[in-house]
């Protein structure tokens, strides 16, 4: 079915921030489509224009530049007279329109897509600086969408109510890429001085982290090096527990993250079990696992679905309990065995395989709407 077609794609993300769902999604669709990533306004320049370059992945991403201070109004005005003049000129005649933001939906640049994706992968609403009106964007982007992709089964359980054409992908992996660290001996420059044992964190650092859990491990546990790397965002970094044995190492790339890992004794998912965490469905459970590290978290609902209750990720909730976690995966006495548990769990996840059946729906889905557009013909 698919011919020449686009994807315009709104997102409340950086394409260069963490590498995780977008990214590898966008990233493989743009060997089927031309994929237009638009991110949200930054607010630095007198005159309005619209920055776009092509990325190494293929990706075309666009960024408003707005001056600042304009109202509500004018900052949607504005966003849709750039995007309008830049659809023209790319002839993005037929396309579709994939979202991670509800608060895109008013995005109008005067083009009607061939199909409206909404690709959920949290419940935005239930973060930290959340605007009041996401629920109702949200409810309107389901009316509109023609197909809805959740991030994980608990986003699916609260999603499928609301939607006819609802459809669970949970987080995937690059077994490849994060299959690397198992072989690897090289150790980066600000690393190799840690010593061990070494228990390590990548991702975001904000207000789903569990920072009292990390402090009081830290406390108990001052011969134990924790390793965090990440950006922190929306929390001030001066709340950070600052333990001599915790190591802030900063954000990394994409392509660094095996390199790190590599070098771990266990990786930890310190999240905390509250609303912001409650529908998260984390990228970094199969990574971890496909770098072959044991893995402790916090009994998140789809961590512990998914991995914990299979024996694949040790679930512990207080200090205590991720201590004696963390302890029994060092001293774990059949690793051999866990790892083919791990490689059979994994054996069917792939970032490749999401995308593939992705695209039988989105295929059905336009199929679905050609025949209807027939019918009506046969009527006028």
């Amino acid at each position: 079915m698919i011919t020449t077609m686009d994807i315009i794609c709104y997102s409340h993300l950086r394409w260069d921030f963490v590498y995780q769902r977008p990214q590898h999604l966008l990233s493989r669709m743009s060997d089927h489509f031309r994929v237009v990533y638009v991110e949200e306004p930054v607010f630095d320049t007198n005159n309005a224009y619209l920055e776009s370059r092509q990325n190494e992945d293929k990706v075309w991403v666009v960024v408003p530049h707005l001056p600042a201070g304009l109202s509500d109004e004018e900052i949607l005005r504005q966003q849709n007279l750039l995007l309008k003049t830049f659809m023209e000129n790319f002839q993005c005649l037929n396309f579709i329109a994939w979202y991670y933001t509800p608060m895109a939906i008013h995005l109008n640049p005067s083009f009607t897509p061939s199909l409206v994706v909404y690709d959920c992968m949290d419940e935005l609403s239930a973060f930290k600086n959340a605007p009041s009106i996401m629920k109702e964007r949200e409810k309107e982007l389901l009316k509109r969408a023609d197909i809805v992709f959740t991030g994980g089964y608990s986003l699916y359980e609260a999603k499928k109510g609301s939607h006819a054409n609802v459809y669970a992908f949970p987080s995937s992996i690059d077994r490849k890429h994060f299959g690397k660290a198992r072989s690897m001996n090289i150790e980066f420059s600000d690393q190799q001085d840690i010593p061990f044992p070494r228990i390590g964190f990548f991702g975001v650092i904000d207000e789903r982290m569990d920072l009292e859990l990390l402090q009081a491990m830290a406390e108990r546990k001052p011969d134990w090096h924790f390793i965090i790397i990440g950006p922190v965002v929306k929390i001030d970094p001066a709340t950070l527990p600052q333990n001599a044995n915790i190591h802030y190492l900063g954000q990394k790339a994409y392509k660094e993250l095996p390199y790190y890992i590599s070098k771990w004794n266990v990786a930890m998912m310190p999240f905390a079990i509250n609303e912001s965490t409650r529908f998260i469905s984390p990228t970094k459970t199969p990574e971890y696992l496909a770098a072959g590290k044991p893995v402790v978290s916090t009994p998140v609902y789809d961590v512990l679905r998914s991995y914990g209750n299979r024996g694949l990720v040790a679930i512990a909730s207080t200090p205590e309990e991720f201590i004696k976690a963390i302890q029994d995966v060092i001293d774990m006495p059949d690793r051999h065995q866990w790892l083919k548990a791990v490689d059979l769990a994994l054996a069917e996840n792939s970032w490749d395989r999401t995308v593939e059946d992705m695209l039988f729906h989105i295929n059905s889905a336009l199929e679905k709407g050609k025949d209807l557009k027939e019918k009506e013909d046969l009527y006028v």
